[in-house]
């Protein structure tokens, strides 16, 4: 009996997604009772290891998502050894009290769709692709199979209580352990399109959309074994290059956890993983035409007089520039004056190594992803306060980079390298204003130096060499011989494994020896909860002191 069952289900599915094909295309209009399935599948950073529940309340955005979300099925299976099985369908909520991206994805899904959803999570850390998640030799904790089954029987337990559904795609974050492993690494694309067939092939899916999750470049993983990381990364990219119903999900700017000692780490944590999960629930709304909608953040009127001077400002750098964890809702308390977009001063950004660029000029406000902001607003603030120019702000970060992706020479990891793309928006905010009919003067680039720098001892050694690589090459190819570069640096981390490599002094070496390079010790910020990352209030503090380093500067 349960083999016919399951081979029933198998064939409901099969007519499912045919439905969900045409449901994609808007061809047979809206269907709000039927239940959409998802699966959320991988190892640990899809379990949602080294996150906390209790640290939900710490992130704004996502407030309320501690609490169960009655009106989504959810049925999981997660661990090793020791798995944690659901009783069949239970409410969404978290397991064990580790957050999972399926969290905030539901929210996101449920809140821009009017149709009932389930999710179905099979994931364990530390498993391959190449063995225990192999579908054809599957190995060790043997994921596929498992995985296979759950889906099947939690499918059937929905047959059996009458109730219609179709899956409607598959969350996919795997690939930190097959690196470690010479022939899963190399074979990494190959099996991960064979992973796909096969579950289209089992499940009678032939249509099922994929949603391959990128491995996050910001943890000690993304330092220390980046050639590997690239590697995966390849495989990954070839996959969804040309298999038109699968999907590269960047997750390298979203949050991770700061660890113990040198504040490195190999998880999301918390606001990475809740991130995560909108990142999954944005493709998803993308691919059926219901992508939340924003108001345009446009300019009223162009803000400057035809023929004047224009002083561009240039913010550069990493996660504290971006803005990590500096949240729109915490200004309503500390500075509610910077909410209110300022028409005054245009505004250009790509932030998250592009993850989210403006719409050309915009006018100066909070506009990170996830209802965050960086160290514009308040630095802009500030020399408005003083200056009677023109000025405008154009913003450069991506916050799972490193100091030698903006190095001129990069890494072997290609796809990661910044500079050109740096370069290419300064020429082309400077072109811009120029063809608004201004003269331009490019007052500075403002940049916050890498933060796992500072904690990695390799990178820690090399930071101040690739930051004079990088300070020079600019000046040539922009033919600014001259440029005035305001380097910013937050105190290093204090720790017995990197303390012998004085940071700080060898950015003061090079600042000494180029008079257009101005050192900012940004040293006396508001006291942080956590090394590496800035809170608002410290991320409004730097951008505060960059504004004044600048003034003291033009005064000197």
């Amino acid at each position: 009996m349960i083999l016919n069952t399951l081979q029933e289900t198998t064939s409901r599915i099969a007519l499912s997604i045919c439905f969900a094909g045409f449901f994609a295309a808007g061809a047979i209009g809206e269907d709000n009772t039927t239940v959409r399935v998802f699966i959320f599948a991988g190892q640990s950073n899809m379990v949602g290891s080294d996150s906390r529940v209790d640290d939900i309340k710490r992130f704004p955005p996502f407030a309320g998502l501690e609490h169960a979300q009655q009106d989504v099925r959810f049925s999981y299976s997660i661990g090793r050894a020791n798995k944690t099985n659901s009783d069949g369908w239970e409410d969404l909520q978290a397991v064990n009290n580790v957050v999972g991206p399926e969290l905030s994805f539901a929210r996101r899904v449920t809140r821009n769709i009017s149709a009932p959803i389930a999710i179905i999570k099979c994931a364990a850390g530390g498993t391959h692709l190449g063995g225990d998640w192999n579908p054809d030799t599957p190995e060790g904790f043997k994921m596929y199979p498992l995985a296979l089954d759950l889906i099947k029987s939690s499918l059937a337990e929905l047959d059996r209580q009458k109730i219609a559904y179709r899956i409607e795609g598959f969350m996919w974050h795997q690939g930190e352990n097959d690196m470690f492993n010479e022939q899963y690494m190399a074979d990494y694309g190959k099996n991960l399109a064979n992973f796909l067939a096969r579950w289209r092939h089992d499940l009678g899916t032939p249509e099922l959309k994929f949603y391959i999750g990128e491995l996050c470049t910001k943890t000690i993983w993304g330092m220390d074994l980046r050639p590997r990381m690239y590697a995966i990364s390849r495989g990954q990219k070839a996959v969804t290059s040309t298999d038109l119903l699968a999907e590269y999900i960047p997750t390298s700017h979203v949050g991770v956890e700061i660890g113990g000692g040198v504040g490195l780490h190999y998880h999301y944590g918390t606001l990475g993983q809740l991130e995560h999960g909108v990142n999954y629930a944005d493709a998803y709304l993308r691919t059926i035409g219901r992508s939340e909608t924003k108001t345009p953040r446009v300019l009223k009127s162009w803000p400057y007089q035809k023929g004047s001077t224009v002083k561009l400002f240039v913010l550069a750098g990493h996660r504290n520039m971006e803005g990590e964890r500096a949240f729109v809702q915490q200004l309503e308390t500390l500075r509610p004056e910077l909410l209110s977009d300022n028409e005054n001063v245009a505004f250009k950004y790509s932030i998250g190594g592009g993850y989210k660029n403006s719409n050309g000029w915009e006018p100066l406000g909070p506009a990170g992803y996830y209802d965050t902001f960086g160290p514009e607003l308040s630095f802009a603030h500030v020399l408005k306060d003083k200056l009677d120019d023109n000025i405008a702000v154009a913003k450069f970060t991506h916050s799972g980079s490193q100091m030698n992706d903006w190095s001129p020479e990069g890494s072997v990891a290609r796809s990661r390298h910044l500079y050109p793309e740096f370069i290419a928006f300064v020429r082309d905010s400077i072109k811009e204003m120029q063809e608004e009919g201004h003269k331009v003067k490019l007052a500075g680039i403002f940049y916050h130096v890498g933060e796992n720098e500072m904690s990695m001892p390799s990178y820690r050694k090399a930071a101040a060499t690739w930051l004079q690589s990088t300070v020079s090459k600019s000046r040539l190819d922009l033919e600014l011989p001259a440029l005035k570069w305001y380097v910013s640096q937050q105190p290093p981390t204090d720790h017995e494994r990197v303390n012998s490599i004085d940071v700080t002094s060898q950015l003061e070496g090079i600042a000494a020896m180029d008079g257009n390079l101005i050192h900012i010790k940004a040293f006396d910020l508001p006291e942080q909860q956590k090394q590496l990352v800035l809170d608002t209030a410290g991320v409004l503090g730097l951008g505060e002191l960059s504004a004044e380093r600048y003034l003291q500067s033009i005064d000197e």
